[in-house]
């Protein structure tokens, strides 16, 4: 468990190792002339504890912190910043409490249809417990690293590409938006908890299918997109055929049998719904010739 421990100001201990240091030529200047043994032991003791005054000063700058154990026991974590001054016996460990970038390269893995794809994210993550990330894994920026690919496959595997793999999917990777980022940072909060790391924010940065399979996935993509154009044409076709032989009944401009009904809905059809514009045919003959 972390423990944050309060350091002695290292002004008062750098004014006090300087006194030492003074103190010490002082007593040599001296000593050189007397040779007194007392002297001697007066300048030794000084400069020893000078020295050990001096290794117990150390500086730390904002947003990071220091570790401290003593012949491996865990004796706390300094968060305070500014010169301080701790047991020179201490061994300290520094790390940053900044929040740093880890931008994934693209993986190639298959979604929930089977689909190869190739997908990566962008994590924003920050050190909130120094015990943790000291002692509970090896390396805790590698351990990011791997549990954020590990994340990003389980994410990919868990949703479908789009709706064209399944229509009744809740959240898919290209339409999930913010739904999808929720997913992904709440799963690496869970996963690097341990490691005593928040993600403060995890972003799907790179979203494609697979090359082998790019090229059928987008002719289907346009054959859909055709299919939907057309079905809006002809509906749109019934409707203006089904209002011309509405409004020629109603004003009586002609009178059409079934059969001529027939023909008028089946060359309207084929103008409306034709990719190229139509070649008017004059009859100069009756209609049923």
């Amino acid at each position: 468990m972390e423990k944050i421990i309060k350091p002695i100001s290292g002004f008062i201990m750098l004014f006090v190792s300087l006194f030492l240091l003074i103190a010490a030529i002082y007593i040599f200047s001296i000593n050189a002339e007397d040779k007194n043994p007392l002297y001697t032991f007066y300048a030794i003791l000084s400069v020893a504890l000078f020295v050990f005054v001096v290794k117990g000063i150390m500086i730390v700058n904002p947003n990071q912190a220091r570790v401290l154990t003593f012949f491996g026991k865990y004796i706390g974590s300094v968060k305070e910043n500014g010169l301080l001054w701790v047991n020179p016996f201490y061994r300290s460990y520094h790390l940053s409490l900044r929040s740093q970038n880890l931008e994934g390269t693209p993986l190639k893995v298959n979604d929930k249809m089977g689909n190869p794809i190739e997908i990566a994210a962008v994590i924003v993550w920050q050190v909130s417990n120094t015990y943790n990330a000291s002692f509970e894994v090896v390396d805790y920026k590698q351990y990011v690293k791997i549990q954020s690919e590990a994340a990003v496959r389980h994410l990919a595997t868990s949703c479908p590409y789009d709706h064209m793999e399944d229509e009744h999917a809740d959240i898919t990777l290209r339409d999930g938006g913010e739904k999808v980022n929720d997913l992904l940072e709440k799963e690496l909060n869970e996963r690097l908890a341990p490691a005593g790391i928040i993600i403060k924010e995890a972003r799907i940065s790179h979203l494609a299918y697979s090359p082998e399979i790019a090229g059928a996935m987008l002719q289907r993509q346009q054959a859909t997109a055709i299919v939907a154009a057309r079905f809006k044409i002809v509906e749109g076709a019934v409707g203006m055929v089904e209002l011309a032989l509405e409004q020629l009944s109603k004003k009586q401009i002609v009178q059409l049998d079934e059969e001529k009904k027939a023909a008028m809905v089946s060359n309207l059809m084929v103008v409306l719904c034709g990719e190229k514009a139509a070649t008017p045919v004059l009859n100069t003959g009756t209609l049923y010739q």
